[in-house]
This record gives structure tokens, C-alpha cells and sequence, in this order.
């Protein structure tokens, strides 16, 4: 095996093939209307704050004030890729840099006013999309979706992460 070739978990049957080609087809389906959404979501302020805001704002507003380490971190991102969003939000005033209070050599970035208001009227206008379009699905399937959506993009996540760590140590963009 080569780095770049995953390590097998076990042999998978046929059926459990089946099974990840047809989630693989929805999902590459869902990824096609992500993308439609996300130019979408970049339409929400003047100045055009791409996409990649949102995520990066989302996760200040969540989990507070971090560093620009730890956001590429969590977002699985470079930290190249990161710096060079995160400047550009801090010179359109939607997030600003704190002096870390444990470590006076580094910066905090943490959403502005403005940041917050982007943040909350994306968040708005998603949450009355998705209301909408679920409107006539059942309750309990809603919870299910989320349930399962949960534990994809946590196993994703766990499946990726000792890859994108290699990645990041060789310099790759991920």
C-alpha cells in the first residue's frame, strides 16, 4: 500500500458495496445542491464575503474566541488557507484579533457586531429554507435525518483526520 491508499478495514461483501455506491450517488447529489446553496448564502452581504466564512464564523460564534491554529484545526483546513480567510474577514470588519490571554505572543479572532449579524441572518435564512423544504416530512424522520447525519460527519471526520494530519505535516492543502 502506498501512503495515499487507505489501509483496508476488513473485506467488505457486495452488498455493503451496494449499499456505499448508493450513498455515495446521494451524497455526490447533495454535494452538487451544497454547492448552489453555498453561492446562495455568498449573496447575503455586499462586498460578496465568500462562502468560506460562514463555517469559520459559525465555529467563533459556537465555541468563542481561538486561534487561527485551531480553527484550521477543527475545520480541517491549512493553515495557510485559514490566515488568508480570517485576514481577509478581519479587514472587512466581520471578525477582529483579541490578545490571547495566556499567551501575550499570539491572537484570539473573534466575530465583530458585524460578524455576529452576518452569522444570524445566514443562520435565518438557512434554518426558514430548511423548515421549509421539511415542512411535509414527519418529525420523527427530521430526527432521524439529524441523527444520521450526526454520526456520518463524526465517522467522517475520525476516518479523515489521520490523513489530513499527514497531510498537514507534508504541507499539503487539504
Amino acid at each position: 500500500m502506498t501512503e495515499d491508499t487507505p489501509t483496508p478495514r476488513a473485506e467488505l461483501t457486495a452488498a455493503e458495496l451496494n449499499t456505499a455506491d448508493a450513498l455515495g450517488t446521494q451524497l455526490f447529489g447533495f454535494m452538487r445542491l451544497a454547492a448552489k446553496v453555498k453561492a446562495r448564502m455568498s449573496t447575503l452581504t455586499p462586498g460578496s464575503v465568500e462562502y468560506a466564512a460562514f463555517p469559520i464564523i459559525a465555529m467563533l460564534m459556537r465555541e468563542g474566541p481561538r486561534r487561527t491554529s485551531a480553527l484550521a484545526e477543527a475545520l480541517h483546513t491549512e493553515i495557510s488557507t485559514i490566515s488568508r480567510q480570517t485576514s481577509a474577514l478581519v479587514h472587512q470588519g466581520l471578525l477582529e484579533r483579541q490578545a490571547d490571554p495566556y499567551d501575550g505572543r499570539a491572537c484570539l479572532l473573534a466575530p465583530t457586531d458585524a460578524g455576529r449579524a452576518l452569522f444570524e441572518r445566514a443562520r435565518t435564512e438557512r434554518n426558514q429554507w430548511l423548515a421549509g423544504t421539511l415542512r411535509d416530512w414527519d418529525p420523527a424522520d427530521v430526527d432521524t435525518l439529524i441523527t444520521l447525519l450526526t454520526r456520518l460527519n463524526i465517522d467522517l471526520a475520525e476516518d479523515l483526520t489521520p490523513q489530513l494530519a499527514t497531510q498537514h505535516s507534508e504541507g499539503e492543502t487539504v
